[in-house]
């Protein structure tokens, strides 16, 4: 009886301390404020990358504005537990990522930063294998 309730408790723990990490990764999301350059001039936040398909297969394309090309900015891919699944700098106007196995259906999120680690625009994915 001991081993099957220290196993049950086990993973109720681990189920918990994922919920935990998960809400503590939504209210990031939910915190961040767009960078004021990416208002235009009548108020409304001008979205910088296009992220396309959606929902994805074998692989993602992102386009950025020209403007991101030159100014060291990263393109980073979480998966919806949190774990940094691909990460890169902006070299081109377009990247293409190609799924390995370690992309498993579901959703994905990516995050645009500066060079100094602030966010500067976020979004999500579905990938449908």
């Amino acid at each position: 009886m001991t081993k099957i309730y220290t196993k049950l408790s086990w993973q109720g723990s681990k189920k918990f301390l994922l919920v935990i990490a998960f809400g503590a990764f939504i209210s990031t999301l939910q915190s961040y404020k767009p960078h004021s350059s990416f208002i235009n001039e009548n108020g409304i936040q001008v979205k910088t990358i296009k992220c396309y398909p959606n929902p994805a297969i074998s692989f993602v394309n992102f386009e950025f504005l020209v403007d991101f090309v030159s100014r060291d900015y990263s393109l980073n891919v979480y998966s919806f537990t949190g774990k940094k699944m691909y990460g890169t700098t902006i070299t081109s106007s377009k990247v293409t990522l190609t799924f390995t196995n370690e992309f498993y259906r579901g959703i994905y999120v990516y995050q645009l930063r500066d060079k100094a680690g602030k966010i500067i625009e976020t979004g999500k994915f579905q990938v449908v294998r």
